[in-house]
């Protein structure tokens, strides 16, 4: 269990602006409440899990395939237009702005379970990699410098300002089109699990799966994740080789986020997709984790 709290932080003292700060723990916090408190008012039905799992899956791949693949490692390419709008949809997931993501995600990558990561479960354990480290004031700003390469776009600046705003107008909108269980179902206890599924890349892809590429950090495979991630489980590979908009190497990897960029890229919306060459595939040993 040690890496749950890890020995070498339990005896340390950790810098002030590397604490949590409380009070960004309150609307986390209420959000929770209200999601909970809100399915059990208005019910489960068919309808509700539907709209749910809809909004969920909708938002994981702005996730997955704006953010992440996209502003984060640029495994592909799009049109101005094209980018705001993968912008936009990611930032109704209400994880903050792209170039606030992916300035923090770029930062992990270069430093992955050193000192200097921004969520390492080895550093500074399990909870703070899932969620702590978002409360900290040393990660509330966006790192511009990492992100300069589309901090030039004004509208990318302005989304990443005002990062609240399309997730409130999504919430809106729900309640407008669905009543109640939209506001509760489609909006608030999905973003709840929407927060904890993707934030299991931080910190479950560190500790538990198997690992195909000796990495210099922890990251893991984890298949029983795919439907939560959309293929965002396959973090060992990613980490082996970070360019590549597919994340699953084998046929049998499924990664959905990956099938998403195909069928845009047979629309003409995307292009220059990247893939992993044979040499990059081969490369490494095989090796489970404990």
């Amino acid at each position: 269990m040690s890496w749950l709290f890890p020995r070498a932080r339990r005896t340390c003292i950790v810098p002030e602006d590397q604490r949590i700060h409380w009070p960004y723990v309150v609307p986390f916090a209420l959000v929770h409440v209200v999601a909970v408190a809100g399915v059990l008012r208005v019910g489960v039905s068919w309808r509700a899990l539907v709209l749910c799992a809809g909004m969920y899956y909708v938002r994981m791949f702005g996730l997955a395939v704006g953010y992440h693949r996209y502003f984060a490692h640029r495994t592909f390419r799009t049109s101005r237009v094209g980018q705001f709008l993968l912008a936009l949809l990611a930032t109704t997931a209400a994880q903050k702005g792209p170039l606030w993501w992916a300035g923090h995600h770029r930062n992990h990558h270069r430093h992955s379970d050193t000192e200097l990561d921004v969520h390492s479960p080895s550093q500074r354990g399990f909870w703070w990699a899932h969620v702590g480290w978002i409360f900290c004031q040393k990660y509330d700003a966006t790192d511009f410098d990492v992100i300069k390469d589309f901090a030039k776009y004004p509208e990318l600046r302005w989304l990443d300002k005002y990062a609240l705003l399309p997730p409130v107008l999504l919430a809106v909108g729900l309640w407008l089109s669905f009543s109640w269980v939209g506001l509760f179902w489609g909006f608030f206890f999905s973003t709840v699990v929407l927060w904890h599924g993707s934030f299991t890349v931080n910190s479950l892809m560190h500790v538990w799966g198997s690992r195909r590429y000796l990495t210099p950090d922890t990251s893991r495979n984890n298949w029983p994740l795919v439907f939560v991630t959309l293929g965002e489980n396959w973090h060992n590979n990613h980490h082996h080789y970070q360019a590549s908009a597919s994340q699953g190497f084998f046929w049998w990897e499924i990664d959905f986020g990956y099938y998403g960029i195909k069928v845009l890229s047979w629309l003409g919306l995307v292009w220059d997709v990247r893939t992993p060459p044979k040499r990059v595939i081969d490369g490494g040993g095989s090796i489970t984790a404990a």
